[in-house]
């Protein structure tokens, strides 16, 4: 909290118990204090539970993690001009070279009408579209919020349901997720943390926002206790078969990044933490687990107001920075936990 943030929730568990904390406010107008219960925009947390349902995909024998998907998903090959076959596994550990659709967004300071608007799977697709996307990047890992909206129209079409109700019935509900929703944040609900950017020196409230709605790359809204039972159910091997939790948690060559998770290095044993991670403008967010479930950690801060990068191109990197202190700062406290000083 001494560099600003609005605020900071976390919480950490482990086989003998629970620890959580709040920090800071919850919104700048009221300034009623933060409760570890709050709920917060998770972003590209929501990419980890999109791939759990992509993974039971594959469970229920609908497609395999190297099947192509460029004749399955609905308009696919029409708006992306993918230059070659596209594996299911390409699209979950980003791999697959395609132009991330951020890119191709309007370039605006005043993001506001963006923030208006709703990007759909089809829409994001097309707009991607209008990005290169060549046979020389099919192979390497290029981060794509594209990957997981692609994978969102493969759910709806495989399970013929509109994706937040896959996303529901196939892995909030089973994992207890009871405090975690998909649709339209409303700001005015009790017990929201509130995000803030400034635009030209003027604080702007973006809480309430329509762009991510129903989207499978980044939707979710969610407390850090829901988001360590995600964390928990996965690692512990309720949410995928065995064999799907083995696919998920194997990185793509030398980048850190399996299917819908980041590893990270385990200070308390010869396996590997895996992470979920997510932030915008407004917060950023980090779930932490170990390899078998037991330990785990999620921290978000509603971060500093400060323009976007669109009018400022340095707040990108001071983003990045306080993402790798959440981390930092959630594996050290497993470190202690797990390895307790004698």
């Amino acid at each position: 909290m001494d560099e600003g943030a609005v605020a900071a929730v976390v919480q950490i568990r482990w086989p003998e118990g629970e620890w959580s904390r709040a920090y800071g406010v919850r919104d700048l107008k009221t300034k009623t204090p933060a409760q570890p219960t709050d709920r917060a925009q998770v972003a590209s947390v929501t990419k980890t539970m999109t791939a759990v349902a992509v993974l039971k995909l594959v469970d229920d024998n609908l497609i395999g993690l190297d099947d192509p998907v460029n004749d399955v998903i609905p308009r696919f090959t029409s708006s992306l001009t993918p230059p070659a076959p596209i594996t299911v596994r390409q699209l979950l550990n980003h791999t697959s070279g395609m132009p991330d659709v951020n890119d191709a967004l309007p370039k605006d300071v005043d993001f506001r009408p963006v923030l208006a608007q709703t990007l759909t799977m089809e829409g994001g697709l097309q707009l991607a579209g209008t990005l290169p996307w060549t046979s020389d990047d099919v192979g390497s890992f290029k981060y794509s919020n594209t990957n997981y909206l692609a994978l969102g129209l493969l759910i709806q079409t495989l399970r013929s349901k509109p994706i937040v109700d896959v996303l529901q019935e196939d892995v909030l509900g089973p994992l207890g997720l009871k405090n975690t929703s998909l649709d339209r944040i409303d700001p005015h609900e009790t017990g929201i943390l509130h995000g803030y950017v400034t635009l030209r020196g003027e604080l702007v409230d973006t809480t309430d926002n329509t762009f991510m709605v129903g989207n499978p790359a980044g939707c979710a809204i969610s407390t850090m206790a829901d988001l360590n039972l995600l964390m928990a159910g996965i690692f512990q091997g309720r949410a995928v078969s065995a064999s799907s939790l083995r696919e998920m948690k194997t990185s793509a060559g030398f980048h850190p990044y399996g299917l819908g998770v980041w590893e990270h290095a385990d200070g308390c044993s010869k396996d590997s933490r895996h992470e979920a991670r997510g932030g915008f403008w407004d917060y950023q967010t980090v779930a932490v687990s170990s390899g078998d479930g037991r330990y785990q950690a999620a921290m978000t801060v509603t971060t500093p107001p400060m323009p976007t990068e669109l009018e400022d191109p340095s707040t990108e990197d001071k983003r990045y920075y306080l993402n790798d202190r959440i981390e930092s700062t959630l594996n050290e406290a497993l470190d202690r936990i797990c390895r307790p000083a004698n």
